[in-house]
């Protein structure tokens, strides 16, 4: 049962809270989320919302609710750390994945081992097995003139690319994607539960990866999970508990978001045929729309935690107080983006935080532009005009990371 089906629970607000800075906020059930997980969150920039607001909802935390603040965050860890960033904070301390809960310096030499695996000259290299795996998928439906694209396509295709580069069975795919939905929406009615469910789904990532780790350490293979488990890290071997959660990161990062990122872009490319047409018609300016996909349909929100009692933007923080940083609004933010709401591929002076930013940035973006420009190259080539199929009834859930359900394409089969 989804945190929307029951009772919010509600956290005391702590004294140094302003009143009216307090807004009943459920990150995992926003309100209006039946219309649309960003329209949902947009809620949050109307006129005269606070910068920084404060729900009690989730374990009771804060929520920046602007680019500026968002971005800001992001790239200051001396006041804002990582050891703590899934919400609610109880889960969040059950989470034990690195390099993702680590601040400089130590974290530094982890995310030097993910860059030598996902770097953009490494990503190039994979661009024909990339291709080949969309072209099949598409291949595969495409004389039936209509498909379930989060099923048939999303669903498949970026976690058959990371399988394979992590050269992994694709038969591990719903049981690794069930513990990535555990994750990134723990199920559970109070903070304790959703601590338990995440602790849970944490332990079968770290059950499914020892093996692999025995077997793999000290090989000589040019898989994803062989060349950074063989990294050194300050001049010594990668220690077992660490390389747990490395290689535990690198499964979760590869198997949820772009999943849930490419059909929300293709949901709103079905309903707007004349931008299908701008990217059909110039091959360039497709190749250069993958920012803007980013900017507008940003997915991810997690959360820093106050360093040191502090006043920030006026706001009094105290040490311990958890910031949820939904990066959907950055990119839809009017202070930060013309007309933030219009998919514009052409788009210059884009402003985003889809990937996060300063030292936690989206090691896996190279790859994650690349899956999502060859879908749009492979797409077009073979179905270059199609709409949302009049039965559709797309369902949206927000958490770590946002989804939609019920993506039903249909296209003529001449």
């Amino acid at each position: 049962m989804s945190t929307a089906q029951l009772e919010k629970h509600r956290s005391i607000v702590p004294g140094h809270v302003p009143a009216h800075l307090v807004h009943d906020v459920d990150m995992f059930a926003p309100d209006g989320i039946e219309g649309g997980f960003h329209e949902a969150w947009g809620r949050l920039q109307q006129d005269g919302m606070p910068d920084l607001i404060y729900t009690p909802l989730t374990g009771g935390h804060w929520i920046a609710t602007r680019g500026e603040l968002i971005d800001e965050i992001y790239r200051d860890p001396s006041r804002f750390s990582s050891e703590i960033i899934f919400l609610p904070k109880e889960a969040g301390e059950k989470y034990a994945m690195v390099p993702t809960r680590m601040d400089p310096p130590e974290h530094t030499p982890y995310r030097k081992v993910l860059d030598k695996g996902l770097n953009h000259t490494a990503i190039r290299r994979t661009e024909e097995q990339v291709r080949q795996t969309a072209a099949e998928l598409i291949d595969g439906f495409v004389a039936d003139g209509r498909c379930d694209f989060g099923k048939q396509y999303a669903g498949i295709f970026p976690v058959r690319v990371f399988l394979a580069l992590c050269d992994l069975p694709e038969s591990d795919a719903p049981m690794l994607g069930e513990l990535a939905n555990d994750m990134t929406r723990p199920p559970g009615r109070t903070p304790g539960e959703q601590a338990a469910a995440l602790d849970k789904a944490n332990q079968g990532f770290f059950r499914y990866v020892e093996p692999i780790i025995a077997a793999r350490r000290g090989g000589t293979g040019t898989d994803l999970i062989t060349t950074m488990l063989n990294s050194e890290i300050n001049g010594a071997p990668m220690p077992d508990d660490k390389a747990l959660g490395l290689i535990s990161l690198l499964l979760l990062g590869g198997l949820d978001t772009v999943v849930n990122f490419l059909s929300f872009m293709m949901l709103h490319l079905a309903s707007n045929p004349e931008t299908v047409a701008e990217l059909r018609e110039d091959p360039l300016k497709l190749q250069r729309s993958a920012e803007e996909m980013f900017r507008r349909f940003g997915v991810v929100s997690d959360a820093r935690m106050v360093a040191y009692d502090m006043t920030y933007r006026g706001v009094e923080l105290k040490k311990g107080d958890m910031i949820l940083l939904p990066t959907a609004l950055h990119g839809l933010d009017a202070r930060a983006n013309d007309d933030a709401w219009t998919l514009r591929p052409g788009r210059t002076g884009i402003a985003h935080s889809t990937f996060a930013q300063g030292p936690h940035r989206c090691a896996g973006m190279h790859l994650a532009r690349l899956e999502v420009i060859v879908t749009l190259q492979e797409w077009l080539k073979r179905i270059p005009q199609f709409t949302l199929a009049p039965d559709a009834k797309p369902v949206f859930h927000s958490g770590i990371i946002g989804t939609v359900e019920g993506v039903p394409l249909v296209w003529d089969r001449a």
